[in-house]
């Protein structure tokens, strides 16, 4: 009977947990096919393009991001997967392809902005601006 009981308890408490973690590992690995991560950002980096893009940011992405990427927005802890911090290394290193490409196809939570930011020049704003995000 107290197997029972402890069996059951531990069930509960197993499939309860479940839900209260985040499903995916924000350093998982993203691959990025090497024609995307070597595209060039066709898009000058300027103060009118870091304005477009922050403007976009601030619509799209700081839901979730937050307002200075840190991926502390006020969506982030609904989410399955953590946003994770633009500020960091790891995201900064990335080549302008491989942000685009990534602000383009989405995975898990992240939307795939392609149709929601139908011109690609405004998503390469967007990576423009994530560039400025770096501590």
């Amino acid at each position: 009977m107290n197997a029972k009981i402890i069996l059951s308890v531990l069930m509960c408490v197993l499939i309860g947990s479940s839900f209260t973690f985040k499903t995916n590992d924000p350093k998982k690995p993203w691959p990025v096919p090497d024609v995307s991560k070597n595209k060039k950002n066709p898009v000058k980096s300027d103060a009118q393009t870091l304005a477009t893009g922050k403007s976009l940011w601030n619509t799209h992405c700081k839901s979730c991001h937050g307002a200075k990427g840190l991926g502390d927005g006020s969506k982030a802890a609904q989410l399955d997967t953590e946003p994770g911090d633009f500020t960091l290394p790891i995201v900064q290193t990335q080549t302008d392809g491989s942000l685009f490409f990534k602000t383009t196809i989405g995975r898990d939570d992240m939307p795939a902005f392609k149709k929601k930011i139908a011109d690609e020049d405004d998503r390469w704003a967007i990576v423009n601006y994530i560039k400025t995000l770096k501590k």
